[in-house]
């Protein structure tokens, strides 16, 4: 008898799956190219920075004569002169401290009543809570413009207007609503058990806060920090409208420092320069806080 022959052929295996082109280019380049490019990218970003930078080193004959590229062949232009004669300007000098008077209060402040704020709409109990809570979230949809007019008719008829006080409790004001919101929701993903066992070793509100809720919560205050300051420094519409000539912040003398251009060109690219590196340090300094903050609120 023939013995049934066994089919020793077997299936053809599948076709493996197509790897996109993208993703084939970035693995033959092992990545290399892609840091270089990156690098180049983040050089050019910093163009107009070094160009500020090196302008404001510069005498106010050779910005005139030629462009601040020109140094790297001369080097010989680069003077400390226009931050001496920055240092001499008393509107310059005047309006980066009231710059700080006016960014220090309003950021700690709205850190200050935020997080005061963001722990009672997380975790105590109170009538109409949670309409509260979205009423204060609707004023993120108020535009500062529409405010203008209103707070400086009521700001002239209590005395405020024109005063740093007057512009500082206007950026807390607007800084509140966008305040609670982050710090009401960061405040709510602590867990309840540890209040609770806080409360059970005899914790109050406030101890709690101060002992367990605000160490934990340090990210997003400092991520809403660099936000306010960044915010608050940088403004120049609420300055322009609420400060007279003896408040006015930096950002304002210096517009002011541009109508006189033609006497003034040896301030203007230090002051701006000086303008720009307070918040750049501010953000440096606490870059970590500032980056476990934005993660804390996207991973689990």
């Amino acid at each position: 008898m023939t013995a049934l022959a066994t089919d020793t052929r077997t299936t053809p295996p599948a076709p493996a799956a197509r790897t996109p082109l993208g993703a084939r280019i970035t693995e033959k380049l092992g990545g290399t190219l892609v840091r270089v490019f990156l690098v180049l990218v983040g050089l050019f970003w910093l163009v107009p920075t070094i160009g500020l930078l090196i302008s404001s080193l510069r005498s106010p004959d050779d910005m005139s004569a030629s462009g601040w590229w020109t140094v790297f062949t001369k080097p010989s232009q680069l003077t400390f002169d226009s931050y001496r004669k920055l240092l001499e300007n008393g509107d310059i000098t005047h309006s980066l401290l009231n710059s700080l008077l006016i960014t220090v209060p309003a950021t700690v402040l709205v850190v200050v009543i935020g997080s005061l704020a963001g722990y009672a709409f997380a975790w105590m109990e109170f009538p109409g809570r949670d309409w509260w809570f979205i009423g204060v979230v609707s004023l993120l949809v108020v535009p500062v413009q529409v405010a203008l007019i209103p707070i400086a008719e009521l700001f002239g008829k209590i005395g405020l207007f024109g005063t740093i006080l007057g512009v500082v409790l206007f950026h807390t004001g607007f800084g509140l609503p966008f305040a609670v919101f982050l710090l009401r929701n960061f405040f709510a993903e602590i867990p309840r058990e540890l209040l609770e066992a806080a409360r059970l070793d005899g914790a109050g509100e406030l101890r709690l806060f101060a002992r367990v809720v605000m160490p934990l919560g340090g990210p997003a205050i400092a991520s809403l920090g660099i936000f306010q300051f960044l915010w608050v420094w940088n403004d120049m519409l609420v300055a322009l409208v609420f400060t007279k000539s003896g408040t006015q912040p930096i950002t304002v003398a210096l517009q002011t420092q541009v109508r006189q251009f033609g006497n003034n060109i040896d301030v203007l690219a230090p002051g701006a320069f000086i303008s720009m590196v307070i918040p750049l340090a501010v953000f440096f300094a606490f870059q970590r806080q500032f980056v476990s903050g934005v993660m804390a609120g996207a991973v689990k």
